[in-house]
């Protein structure tokens, strides 16, 4: 019996209650491993857990029980994953961008477009990896992490196992960062006066990967680092959108005019970045009591942390093998473009918009 056969002797949607069902319970296994503090301390939240022990169900269990979880598992990874995107404007505010002012927003644009157009290069000259691969890196690196690297997965239709090589960078090096930022701070101190607590914390805000990295980063430097680290990321974060519409732009306009007539739905329109601001837009009003707003942002946590469990559960280590090492290096030329040339990008803009 075939998969489409098996799947077509259940009633809809009763078909997509086992996947969801594991995938669920792989995120409800992650949200709470990511609460002790051994794991949150290392910037190790629930989407990067999720994918973790996604990875090893698949490697092993999931194999046995493809047939009546995959469609579960496909809506999960698809579906789910964009309402996700779109309630994660919840955590934002446009008066978020008042805060750290001009200069931030500045610095942020900077960073995120520099590391991108970097990663581009050297990924496809240097590296001579696939487009797909290297566009994945690039979003991870200069946004935010897993979960810009999920919502590009959608716009460019990339392969699971090219998304969880790009997830792995994010969390290699991001982690890595949370030990070394604050090793760094009484050096940057030291050689740039002008440095403060708060300027520190826009640099972290606007380099480091993760938002649970840069919230575990600027905890262990102080309240005034966090804070301003904090706001510089989520602000990072709000660039999603526009990223992903220039990107789908992009893709449409490097795709040879031959196929542009017979492949219109190739490439599709993310429609659901553009929701992710407008529902930033609303949350700046504060017209939701807080308890709502909250209880929203604990289901995002639900619905991102199962569609990284989807995709952990769809990827084999035989594809993480034959990705090779090559991706690990765009990951880490990136990280040190973030540390030293992010760095530059803090310093110069501070001193011309101070």
């Amino acid at each position: 019996m075939t998969e489409m056969t098996f799947t077509k002797h259940l009633p809809q949607p009763v078909h997509l209650l086992p996947g969801l069902a594991l995938a669920g319970g792989i995120a409800a296994v992650a949200i709470v491993a990511g609460s002790f503090p051994q794991l949150s301390g290392l910037g190790l939240g629930a989407l990067t857990l999720a994918i973790v022990f996604g990875i090893l169900i698949g490697n092993t269990v999931y194999p046995y029980i493809t047939r009546p979880c995959h469609d579960g598992v496909a809506f999960a990874k698809q579906k789910l994953l964009r309402v996700g995107i779109v309630l994660y404007g919840f955590r934002l505010t446009f008066q978020q961008i008042a805060y750290v002012g001009v200069s931030g927003i500045v610095i942020d644009v900077l960073v995120l477009g520099s590391t991108f157009c970097l990663a581009c290069w050297l990924g496809r000259r240097v590296l001579k990896l696939d487009r797909e691969t290297v566009w994945l890196i690039g979003a991870g690196s200069s946004i935010c992490g897993a979960a810009a690297i999920l919502a590009t997965e959608p716009v460019i239709k990339a392969d699971p196992a090219k998304v969880t090589v790009a997830v792995a960078t994010v969390v290699l090096f991001g982690t890595l960062a949370i030990f070394l930022y604050p090793l760094l701070y009484p050096l940057t101190a030291a050689l740039f006066p002008a440095v403060t607590p708060e300027s520190y914390g826009i640099y972290i805000g606007s380099t480091l990967h993760e938002v649970a990295q840069v919230v575990a980063t600027g905890h262990t430097l102080g309240a005034q680092t966090e804070n301003a680290a904090v706001i510089a990321k989520m602000l990072r974060v709000m660039m999603l959108a526009p990223f992903l519409v220039i990107l789908s732009w992009q893709i449409k306009r490097l795709r040879p005019a031959a196929a542009r007539g017979t492949q219109k739905s190739a490439v599709s329109f993310p429609w659901f970045a553009l929701l992710f601001i407008v529902v930033a837009l609303f949350n700046s009003f504060h017209l939701l009591p807080k308890d709502i707003v909250s209880a929203i942002n604990q289901l995002d946590n639900v619905l991102l942390a199962m569609a990284m469990a989807a995709l952990g559960v769809t990827t084999r280590f035989d594809h993480l093998k034959r990705a090779g090492l090559r991706p690990l290096l765009l990951g880490g030329m990136l990280f040190i473009w973030l540390i030293v040339g992010g760095g530059a990008i803090n310093l110069l803009a501070g001193h011309l918009m101070a």
